[in-house]
């Protein structure tokens, strides 16, 4: 079962998701080709057979293309923390779940992490304004309430998701910080 991603828009016309599967399929081979940071619109839509004003009415800017790329892996992300076993998923302690969750989105930095960046730099609050930034929050926060009754959970799980800005990761990993070095700093912020 498919679980629609947080925030996720409404349906759309059959010519309408044939040009959106092109636009995402060129610009994969992009960044595959060129990398994240090399993410240009007006070069998807010659990649794609498009006009740019298709792209540009699909995707506002590079950003919002960018987290359209990033959707599936978004979604599996989700369904692990959501209803997957343990002890990402339901069945283990708050601790040891929350543990799982920043471990699993270290992962997911490394594998996507520049694309994660472009997605969450585009504007100046894209990060916070995604569906699945919300989601995580609201993961985090609802297991910080149950691991540490009466602290401030929205606030604490604010305070672990920084760390977790893929433009954070990406600048850790280029000064030669190792993810089992991250994973442990994270370890050490949950006490």
């Amino acid at each position: 079962m498919r679980l629609p991603i947080a925030g996720g828009g409404p349906a759309e016309r059959a010519d309408a998701a044939r040009n959106r599967q092109k636009i995402l399929r060129a610009a994969a081979r992009l960044v595959a080709a060129r990398g994240a940071d090399a993410l240009a619109l007006d070069e998807v839509a010659a990649a794609a057979g498009v006009g740019v004003g298709t792209v540009y009415r699909r995707f506002a800017d590079r950003g919002v293309l960018a987290q359209a790329l990033l959707d599936e892996r978004e979604r599996r992300f989700q369904e692990a923390f959501i209803s997957g076993p343990p002890p990402l998923g339901p069945g283990a302690p708050a601790l040891e779940r929350i543990r799982a969750f920043l471990h699993a989105f270290v992962d997911r930095l490394e594998e996507q992490g520049t694309l994660l960046m472009v997605a969450e730099t585009a504007t100046p609050k894209a990060r916070f304004e995604t569906g699945a930034y919300r989601l995580h929050h609201s993961h985090l926060a609802g297991l910080l309430a149950e691991a540490r009754p009466g602290t401030d959970a929205h606030f604490l799980a604010d305070a672990l998701l920084a760390p977790l800005a893929a433009a954070q990761f990406v600048h850790q990993r280029e000064n030669d910080l190792s993810v089992e070095r991250i994973k442990a700093g994270l370890d050490q912020l949950l006490g």
